[in-house]
């Protein structure tokens, strides 16, 4: 067996029948990590020791039959915003080194206890901050499918280890579409969680109000896995769903503005393949979008300077310009200013709960444009704002009107389909999306 090319429910089945030992698996991703990324321009550090303990121990269950989970065995790789005790964690700037942990953050305290196998820590932008992944100060991870392009972000490392197949599986966050763009550029498949739906605790906040932990994997299947193995409750139900009962709408306000060419064709083609498999789709206007992204620039950046404002104050001159002067936006904005745009974005919430209601989830182009060139946006810190948060808008909504959302590949490069609901449809979403994948994936 291909252990690079499994995926980690495959990795997972050929463990529990006794066709994999965790220990090789862990010894060949190791490997491929010291001789394919020997300038750790994807992952940041590797835990060598730790990732061997933990596969002999799980090698040890499998063999007494005291499996843990479906993937207990199967290696991850985590975003370097997670506490892993005793490994320097630096959420991507050089501000933080030298910060080591001494305790695991929740999550991987979850993942542990669930038996998976910790590998090391991706790079990232600096403090998860940009939806581009491309970071000056550390490293910016390469896009396989589109060298020379930006990664997408902020969990621009995360999304390299899979595609470049250093890990099975992937952890990182997502505050306005960290998970979402680099899943989705890298045609992976990427899950933002209901904020709350897993803790936050000991991972290094950016915004607190709408920070969420979310996995990217090479397969909708394994990212339901990893949600219910991170603390996400049982893995949602494999039932059969029948497209025919499905009821999708399709935004008509902002999420096709400005789209590149080849990211509408691709999403014509995935509505006409879901329509083909019998699927309902209607459109409907949401004016909450609008509403909630004139909020964005009263929300991220206040929350953004409260958490480091000072920090950055005292050793801002070791960022990247432009990231810097995305958290400086955030001094100018009163607490009066951010609870007002606070008390609205709820208001927003709720009528979108309603004005959705009457349909399973709605779809749209996960991002709106393809990867930018690194070159273009290191020259230019004006063509390096305005792709920000065009790579952010069509992700971003969610964040702010408090849902799910989940991103799956589509057959063109750099693009993806995302599904999204509101709050707590985690799990419906993950089982609409393995009923969906088959017939996306053509």
């Amino acid at each position: 067996m291909d252990y690079r090319a499994a995926t980690a429910s495959q990795l997972g089945q050929a463990i529990e029948t006794g066709k994999a030992d965790p220990l090789d698996i862990a010894e060949v991703f190791l490997d491929a990590i010291a001789s394919e990324d020997p300038d750790f321009q994807i992952y940041a550090r590797t835990t060598p020791e730790r990732a061997r303990e933990q596969a002999m121990a799980a090698s040890q269950r499998a063999r007494s039959g005291m499996r843990r989970s479906p993937l207990d065995g199967v290696p991850v790789s985590w975003k370097d915003l997670f506490d892993i005790a005793g490994t320097e964690c630096c959420s991507g700037t050089q501000i933080l080194a030298g910060r080591v942990p001494k305790a695991d953050c929740k999550v991987a305290v979850n993942a542990e206890a669930a038996g998976l196998v910790f590998l090391g820590k991706t790079h990232q932008t600096e403090f998860a901050f940009s939806g581009l992944g491309v970071n000056p100060k550390t490293a910016t991870p390469p896009n396989k499918a589109m060298p020379g392009n930006a990664p997408g972000g902020s969990s621009s490392g995360a999304a390299a280890s899979l595609t470049h197949r250093l890990a099975p599986l992937a952890i990182g966050s997502d505050t306005g579409g960290s998970v979402r763009i680099p899943a989705a550029w890298n045609n992976l498949a990427g899950l933002k969680t209901t904020h709350g739906a897993l803790s936050n605790e000991g991972v290094v906040p950016l915004c607190p109000g709408f920070d969420t932990v979310g996995p990217l994997a090479h397969t909708v299947e394994d990212a339901a896995l990893a949600f219910a193995a991170l603390g996400g409750g049982e893995m949602p139900a494999r039932d059969r769903v029948d497209r025919g009962t499905l009821k999708i709408a399709i935004p008509q306000t902002l999420v096709m503005e400005g789209c590149d060419a080849a990211i509408a064709a691709s999403f014509d083609a995935a509505v006409e393949a879901l329509e083909n498999a019998g699927a309902r789709i209607s459109r409907i206007e949401v004016p909450e979008f609008e509403e909630v992204l004139a909020l964005g620039p009263s929300l991220f950046p206040y929350e953004a300077w409260q958490a480091w404002g000072t920090t950055i104050e005292r050793h801002g001159d070791l960022m990247f310009a432009p990231v810097r002067a995305r958290f400086e936006q955030g001094k100018s904005v009163s607490r009066e200013t951010y609870e007002t745009a606070w008390r609205q974005m709820l208001q927003a919430r709720n009528r979108y709960a309603d004005r959705v209601s009457g349909h399973d989830f709605l779809i749209w182009p996960s991002v709106a444009i393809l990867p930018p060139s690194i070159e273009s946006l290191l020259s230019d810190a004006d063509h390096f704002t305005a792709s920000n948060l065009m790579a952010l808008r069509n992700t971003r909504f969610v964040n702010m009107l408090g849902g799910a959302a989940l991103t799956i590949p589509l057959p063109q490069t750099a693009s993806g389909l995302q599904l999204a609901g509101i709050a707590g449809s985690d799990h419906d979403l993950l089982r609409f999306a393995m009923a969906m994948e088959g017939a996306l994936s053509a």
